[in-house]
Parts: C-alpha cells; structure tokens; sequence
C-alpha cells in the first residue's frame, strides 16, 4: 500500500503535551494548566448563551466588534489589532507571514512548549537561549544569539513556566541591540498577573519600536480558555500581513462575543485576578519558608526547579488528589488555583521540602 509521505520536520516535531485532566470519577484538584479556577460571571454565560443560537452561521470574519473595543481598551488603532484562535495561533500566524525556510527565531528555553512546534511548522529554524538559574530570561544572551538570519526574536513575559517577568531597563537594553527588521514578539499571556514594578509597559515599547508584536489572551485572566481567542497588537501593515496569514474566521461567534462580555465586565474579573495575586503570593511565601528556591513567580503559576526529580514529585501530587505539570528533567509548574488545592500541594511540599 502507498503512503502519502509526511513533512520530514514532523517526525522531530516535539509533542505539545497538556497539563494533566482529572479522570472522570476522580477526586481531585486540576493545577496543571494554568486555568482560571473561576467559573465565567454570569453575564459572560448570558453572552455565550445568546451566541449560540447563531452558532449555524459563520462568524465575524476578522471580529471587527471585538479588535475595536480591544482598540478601545487599549489604546491603539483598530487596524492593529488582530484576533485569532488563542494567541498560540496568532503566534503561528506571526511566525508564517514573516519567516521564510531556514529563518531563525531566537528563543527562550526553557519556555513556553509550543514555541519549537510553531517555529518548526512556520519552516524556520529555533536558536534556544538558556533561561538563568533564577528562572529569568536572558536577554543580554538572546541579543548575542541574533545573526543575520535572525527573522523573529521570541519574549515570553511572565516567562512560561517558570514565571518571572523581565525588566523595562533590561528590555529597552535589549530593543537597541536587535536590528530593527528582526520582529520581536512579546508574548503576555499572563500580564494582567504582574505587580512587579519593574515590569515592562508592552504597549509603550510598541510605541516606539516598529519592529515589536505583543500577544495577549483572554485564556487566563479573562477565564475563557475553554473559548481560545486571544490577538496580537501590530503595525498596521504586519496587522495585515498576520491576517493574510490566519484561518479565515478563526474565532467563533460565541468566543467574540463572551470576550466582549468580559471586556465589559473587567472590573469584576480584575476583583478576581486580585485575588488569585493574592493567593499566589501566599504560595510563594509558603515555600520559600519551607526551604524552597522558587523564583519569584509574577504569572497566575510557580515554579519548583527540581530537575529530575520533577516527574516524581508530580506522581506525588497526584496520589494526594492535585494534579500539576511536571517538565521532565527540568521542574514543576504549580498553577494557582482553589485555596483548598493550594494547600494540599504545600502540603506535599513540606513533606519533600530540601533539608
């Protein structure tokens, strides 16, 4: 029998692996995904609800109501905005209108997982930065790796999975050293997360860099993971080159209209992501006082570097009934969830605290 031959970068195509879900019948808490713990407020279920009764139609193409109040919100033109299917997809559809075959894209590792996969299907080649030991990017090291074949530069801040934030100083040092036609893409999944002061505003670096895309999401503050729609915030004419690039009407109808309705509803959701800042810092402290080097987390996550033992210690997890994101080799991802799930997993790191 004939086979239709597949691309031959698929056979070394790492596998995006999802945080663990619970087993149907199973007694136990999910903090492998990042996930807002949160249910949708009830307008946001109102709004859905009211979407899907059109669900036989097609959406919005380019989610015009959608990019305007984003816009709106953020204030920049609406031409600059573009929404796609969460922003890992809006992250290909960059990578795709800008690299050619044998580009390189300079990244972080470890980082987020489903950057080689998107360099790789977008026919470029990823050149991978160490993070520090400290979990931060490196990004006087990232500059040295660019080369005259760098096509994208890739700023993953909070970093994922180990969490901190670069810093404006550092960033703006970096932004003079990368050639203005390299893009540099800052990836803010988890922005509305940061309360570091030295954060960097994205959007002020935008501004004044023509060559920076940001990324954002309505996955993890907005708690609409379930829905993917995130976008991208770019030059008019990289806007329309990243729209040439996206699956036609590629955020339904039902996920254009629940992010509006959380736009709408933001204070309430921003009274939530308090909160879960809140309990993040509370799982810090705890594990610091336990004896534990966990950086200093400025995403809705924290990060125990335990290298092989990371397997383990997520096996560990799960028989006392919470599920977290083991990193073979590298460490633990620990999303901030529910009180009572945080304290069951302090509670499994007391027990295997260092001594």
């Amino acid at each position: 029998m004939s086979r239709v031959p597949l691309r031959k970068a698929l056979a070394d195509l790492p596998a995006y692996v999802p945080g663990a879900r619970v087993p149907v019948g199973a007694a136990a808490y999910k903090l492998s995904s990042n996930e807002n713990p949160y249910p949708p407020l009830p307008s946001v279920v109102v709004a859905i609800a009211d979407a899907a009764v059109d669900v036989n139609r097609y959406p919005d193409m380019y989610a015009t109501e959608l990019t305007a109040a984003i816009a709106a919100r953020l204030g920049v033109a609406q031409e600059s905005v573009v929404a796609g299917c969460g922003s890992v997809a809006v992250l290909g559809h960059v990578l795709t209108a800008v690299c050619e075959e044998g580009d390189e894209v300079v990244l972080p590792w470890r980082s987020f997982e489903a950057y080689p996969i998107a360099v790789e299907l977008a026919h470029a080649r990823g050149v991978r930065v160490p993070v520090g030991a400290d979990g931060r990017l490196d990004l006087a090291r990232m500059a040295d790796a660019v080369t005259r074949r760098t096509k994208v530069v890739l700023v993953c801040t909070p970093n994922n999975p180990t969490g901190p934030a670069v810093r404006d100083d550092e960033l703006r040092a970096f932004l003079d050293r990368v050639p203005r036609d390299v893009l540099v893409v800052l990836d803010e999944a988890y922005v509305e997360f940061v309360r570091d002061p030295q954060a960097p505003d994205a959007l002020a670096l935008f501004a004044e860099h023509p060559n920076v895309v940001v990324l954002r999401t309505f996955s993890k503050a907005y708690g609409l993971a379930g829905l993917r729609v995130g976008y991208a915030v770019a030059r008019p004419r990289l806007a329309n080159g990243i729209r040439a690039a996206s699956t036609p009407f590629g955020v339904s109808h039902v996920a254009q209209l629940a992010a509006l309705a959380s736009l709408r509803a933001e204070g309430e959701l921003l009274t939530r992501v308090e909160a879960l800042v809140a309990e993040r810092v509370r799982v810090l402290e705890a594990l610091w006082a336990q004896g534990w080097a966990v950086p200093d987390s400025q995403a809705n996550f924290v990060w125990l570097p335990l290298g092989d033992h990371a397997t383990t210690f997520a096996e560990r997890c799960a028989r006392a009934g919470v599920l977290v994101r083991p990193f073979a080799g590298d460490g633990v991802r620990v999303s901030v969830g529910e009180k009572e799930a945080t304290e069951l997993f302090l509670e499994v790191a007391a027990a295997h605290a260092p001594r």
